[in-house]
């Protein structure tokens, strides 16, 4: 699902396309957008339970189409019908094996519900289907950490990783990095994640996620003159680019000179300096 803007630069860094360990943000499309879309048109709880009714009935009868049948998992969800919604997803999941989405969200709701061992089952169908998955990468590493198996998060995305770069640097190996740079940054081990990006920054020497990254940890640690610097190298990759993101970023720092390439440090630390709640939200 893409992650909804934010003015924060972790927010940010999610837009540009950045995975990072977002308890229940992963990007599986079809949830993300349906369960924040068409609800918001709905008046009141009994609406929605009036259309959950509708659907079921509908559903009953055999004459419920995908969509319905979706659109009444949505409406499960907004109700905190999760048991339902959950047996109705695996039959959708079931009857749809293209559709990763779905098999996705199933994976989420078992992991809300704290059967982990199912999530990672659905996750693991996922995986056998398509390794790179990354938004299936992404839940697996949290579910990895939640149990304490941090390391053996890590040593599953360096193995990918280091697939990824033979015979030559595949794209995969971008998200992949970014996402192993997070989880170490979570693990506590700031400067293997800065090593991390830093080697990133230099194989996609014309993306600018790495180093924005980077500039992310530099002020998360309490060094926004490498912040700065790392930002203005950010900008320097996309010149003419007309998104926005790292100018937000750069002015919610205090920096004024990010567009012309130009980064004036501050004299004394400010608050202006540190980014407005920008700790990583917790799983």
């Amino acid at each position: 699902m893409p992650p909804r803007a934010s003015t924060n630069p972790r927010g940010l860094l999610l837009g540009l396309g950045a995975f990072v360990l977002v308890g229940g943000s992963m990007a599986g499309g079809w949830w993300l957008g349906q369960r924040s879309r068409g609800v918001e048109s709905d008046r009141s709880h009994a609406a929605v339970e009036r259309q959950a009714d509708q659907l079921r009935q509908k559903l009953l009868d055999g004459g419920a189409s995908e969509a319905e049948q979706q659109r009444l998992v949505q409406l499960l969800l907004v109700l905190n019908q999760s048991e339902e919604a959950t047996a109705l997803l695996e039959q959708l999941a079931d009857q749809q094996p293209r559709r990763w989405q779905l098999r996705l969200l199933l994976a989420e709701l078992h992991r809300q519900s704290n059967n982990r061992a199912a999530a990672e089952r659905e996750l693991r169908q996922l995986l056998n289907l398509s390794p790179n998955r990354i938004e299936a990468l992404q839940l697996m590493a949290l579910l990895q950490l939640e149990q304490g198996r941090g390391g053996q998060a890590q040593a599953q995305l360096k193995t990918l990783i280091e697939n990824g770069r033979k015979p030559a640097v595949q794209p995969q190996v971008l998200p992949l990095s970014l996402l192993l740079g997070d989880l170490q940054q979570r693990m506590g081990q700031q400067a293997e994640a800065a090593a991390t990006y830093t080697k990133l920054a230099a194989e996609f020497p014309r993306d600018p996620r790495p180093l924005l990254a980077l500039a992310l940890l530099r002020q998360e640690q309490g060094n926004s003159k490498a912040a700065q610097e790392a930002l203005a190298q950010a900008r320097n990759r996309q010149p003419g680019n007309k998104d926005t993101r790292l100018d937000r970023v750069a002015a919610s720092w205090g920096i004024t000179q990010l567009r012309q390439g130009k980064v004036e440090s501050p004299k004394e630390p400010s608050p202006a300096t540190t980014p407005p709640n920008s700790e990583r939200p917790a799983p």
